[in-house]
């Protein structure tokens, strides 16, 4: 694997992050109510210069922790750097709110880092489903990514789908999860924020060992933004109490020391199932006065999203009240948490961002680096996300020359469908090159795999 240091990677982009245009995004959002929203094209300035490829390799940014989690000889300790992946796996969201390139039909994205190498393909385009597979000598880290995202009127609900799966050889072990559940709120108007909310439970499939987290709703309590608190279970009993924030720290404990804190703390942590955003507008709580702002609304006010494909739904009918903009004083940048449990281990923190972040569509330091063309790079496969031309001209500032080629490349897919089903008596029957469908006899589903071969290729 290659052996570089992250301090040779580049910290910035080509050309800062574009001027937003004034947009009537009344006449797109007109076109998408009831749509699905990956059979229209977007305009360019949603987007950030990155394919959702390259955003699911951010998954990887601190795969460090499954090394260290293979390290360990107690499996409990093993499950709770497992469990703090699964954590940290999701920080780079915090404040990106630049939607993704949808990747093309058979795209593909590689990256070799220190830790790992990995690699990905767009398997199928309708539904739009990306595979990955990452490896090291410690760990696989592989599954499959088909959201679903909802647009109320005033959020956009985004239900990850697919179920990621780490398998530590050294101890013969396999750990699964699926991702929660994340709202965007404020997307008409008012000051937007996110928040990931609901619970996750990562399975030990060999030892039945369980780490439940719960990703808390923050409805009207700001405390509770961003938090995330859940227990290491073995069997029925309870051994660790993990707390923290998914945007930048995962702390552990044992389970009497946090008993003893509630007690003398009792307004600290509250106990609740954290399933759902009392904030997630659903149809019957949207109503027609949030769609007539939509005529006047500009790109200004507008904000893209952080997703790859959408579905949206609309409910106008509904007279009941609309429900105030939730105005929260929403952190410009991860502080410090404050709550320390006597006996606690921190097992993850966030690397800061680079302080030109918010000038380059907030990246971390991390995703700076996924569109660099480095000079090792000789052999790269020409379905590699880095050769696109629309991600490259955008990331250069080029926005018309981006909207250009985006188009080009999304008609060539078409006309190359198109092509493909002539060929085979109406029949699209185009495989994916890198991955295969196989069943998983341990969780009893049908996965996109690895099919291997792809290292050896060049």
């Amino acid at each position: 694997m290659a052996q570089c240091s992250k301090n040779q990677y580049r910290t910035s982009l080509p050309a800062p992050m574009f001027e937003k245009q004034d947009i009537n995004m009344m006449s797109i959002l007109k076109g998408c109510i009831g749509k699905d929203l990956s059979k229209i094209t977007m305009p360019v300035h949603f987007n950030e210069p990155l394919s959702f490829l390259q955003r699911m390799v951010e998954y990887m940014e601190y795969s460090q922790l499954m090394r260290i989690a293979a390290e360990q000889t107690d499996p409990i300790n093993r499950l709770k750097y497992i469990a703090a992946f699964a954590v940290s796996a999701l920080a780079c969201n915090w404040d990106r709110m630049g939607k993704p390139f949808n990747p093309l039909l058979g795209e593909t994205y590689e990256i070799e880092r220190p830790e790992f190498r990995c690699l990905c393909e767009q398997v199928s385009h309708h539904p739009p489903v990306s595979a990955f597979h990452a490896e090291s000598p410690s760990f696989q880290f592989y599954g499959s990514i088909y959201p679903k995202i909802k647009f109320w009127g005033k959020s956009i609900e985004i239900q990850p789908k697919g179920t990621l799966t780490v398998k530590l050889p050294k101890w013969d072990e396999t750990y699964s999860w699926n991702n929660p559940n994340c709202t965007i709120h404020n997307v008409i108007v008012g000051k937007l924020w996110m928040e990931q909310y609901g619970t996750i439970e990562i399975v030990n499939h060999q030892s039945g060992l369980k780490a439940i987290l719960q990703f808390k709703a923050t409805g009207s309590i700001h405390k509770d933004l961003h938090r995330v608190e859940g227990t290491i279970l073995d069997g029925n009993k309870k051994k660790l109490f993990l707390y923290g924030r998914w945007t930048d720290v995962l702390k552990c404990t044992d389970y009497d020391s946090y008993e003893a804190y509630l007690k003398d703390n009792p307004n600290r942590f509250k106990r609740s199932d954290g399933s759902k955003s009392p904030n997630s507008e659903s149809p019957a709580h949207t109503p027609r006065k949030v769609f007539s702002k939509l005529n006047s609304l500009k790109m200004s006010s507008f904000r893209s999203l952080s997703i790859q494909d959408n579905d949206v739904h609309d409910q106008p009918h509904d007279k009941s009240p609309e429900p105030e903009t939730v105005e929260m004083n929403i952190p410009k940048s991860q502080s410090t948490y404050s709550i320390e449990i006597p006996n606690s281990e921190t097992l993850w923190t966030v690397d800061p961002r680079p302080e030109s972040s918010a000038n380059y569509f907030s990246f971390t330091n991390f995703a700076m680096s996924l569109n660099e063309l480095e000079s090792h790079m000789t052999n790269l496969q020409s379905t590699d996300s880095r050769l696109r031309p629309d991600i490259r001209k955008l990331e250069h500032g080029d926005v018309e020359g981006a909207i250009i080629e985006k188009n080009r490349l999304e008609e060539k897919q078409r006309d190359t469908k198109k092509a493909r089903k002539s060929k085979n008596g109406g029949n699209d029957d185009w495989k994916p090159r890198w991955f295969k469908i196989q069943h998983n006899s341990i969780m009893k589903q049908d996965d996109w795999v690895y099919a291997g071969g792809y290292w050896e290729s060049h």
